[in-house]
C-alpha cells in the first residue's frame, strides 16, 4: 500500500509539473483561484484562450443562452447586433399568449349581457393557435352574415365587426382575414366559390378599417373558397365563414 501511495503521489507530482510548464501565468492564476476557498469564483480569470480556453461563468455571450449563467435582463452588444434581446423567447411567447387570451376572454365573457349580444356571440368562435388568436365568424341556418350568394354584409355582421374592431385596438399585432364558403353543386357552370370567398374577405377587411383598424396592420387577405370546410358536410351553411386572425409577433410554437 505504501508503494502504491508513493506511485500515485509521483504521478500527481509529474502531472503538476506538466501543468506548470504547459499553461500561462493567467491560466495558472485562474486554476489557483478556482481551488482557493476564499474566492469561490473569480470574475475575470476563470478561463482563457489556449489549451484550457473557456469563458467566465459571468459571460453573457456563452452561458446565458443555455440558462446557466450571465445576465438575462439585458443583452450584450454582439447579441443586440443580431437582433436578440435579453428577454427569452419563452418569456415573450408567454406574454403574447396572455394578451391573446385576454381578448379571447372578453369575446366569451360578453355573452349574456343582452339579447343583441347573445345574437352576435352565437356566430363567434375563438381559438389560440401557433399562428395567433383566430376569431371565427360563421353563418347559422337561421341567421346569415352575408346576403345570399353575395358579399353584401348583413346588419348583424356590421355590428360584430365593430365590436371586434374595438377589441383589436388594445393590441398592435398584425391581422389576417380569410374567407370561406360552402360548396355549390358541381353541375354549376360557373362555380362562384373563389370569387365569393375572396370578395367576402375583402369586405370584412374594409369594415374593420372603417371601424378604426389601421390598414397598416393588415398582413394578408385571402379567399379559400370551399377547400377547408368547418364541418363534414361541405354544403352546410356552417362553412360560410370569415376568420380574423390576430397574428403572433413571435411565430412558432
Amino acid at each position: 500500500m505504501a508503494y502504491a501511495d508513493f506511485v500515485t503521489a509521483m504521478m500527481a507530482f509529474f502531472l503538476l509539473m506538466w501543468l506548470l510548464n504547459a499553461t500561462t501565468e493567467k491560466q495558472r492564476k485562474g486554476i489557483a483561484d478556482y481551488f482557493n476557498p476564499t474566492i469561490p469564483v473569480n470574475r475575470i480569470s476563470g478561463g482563457g484562450e489556449g489549451m484550457f480556453g473557456g469563458d467566465s461563468v459571468f459571460s453573457e455571450d456563452s452561458l446565458s443562452q443555455n440558462g446557466t449563467g450571465g445576465e438575462t435582463r439585458s443583452s450584450s452588444p454582439q447579441r443586440q447586433a443580431r437582433g436578440q434581446s435579453g428577454v427569452s423567447r419563452d418569456q415573450s411567447r408567454k406574454k403574447e399568449d396572455t394578451a391573446l387570451k385576454m381578448i379571447e376572454t372578453k369575446l366569451k365573457g360578453n355573452s349574456g349581457e343582452s339579447e343583441v349580444a347573445d345574437k352576435m356571440f352565437r356566430h363567434i368562435l375563438t381559438r389560440v393557435t401557433d399562428e395567433g388568436l383566430v376569431i371565427e365568424l360563421f353563418d347559422l341556418p337561421d341567421s346569415a352574415l352575408f346576403e345570399q350568394d353575395s358579399s353584401t354584409p348583413t346588419k348583424l355582421l356590421r355590428d360584430i365587426i365593430r365590436m371586434i374592431a374595438d377589441l383589436l385596438r388594445t393590441t398592435r399585432n398584425k391581422i389576417a382575414v380569410a374567407g370561406y364558403t360552402l360548396s355549390y353543386p358541381i353541375v354549376l357552370r360557373d362555380n362562384p366559390v373563389w370569387d365569393l370567398s375572396t370578395a367576402r374577405a375583402q369586405k370584412a377587411r374594409h369594415m374593420l378599417e372603417r371601424a378604426g383598424t389601421p390598414d397598416t396592420r393588415m398582413q394578408r387577405v385571402v379567399g379559400w373558397a370551399d377547400k377547408k370546410p368547418a364541418v363534414k358536410d361541405p354544403m352546410a351553411v356552417r362553412n360560410n365563414r370569415i376568420e380574423i386572425t390576430l397574428l403572433r409577433k413571435i411565430p412558432g410554437g
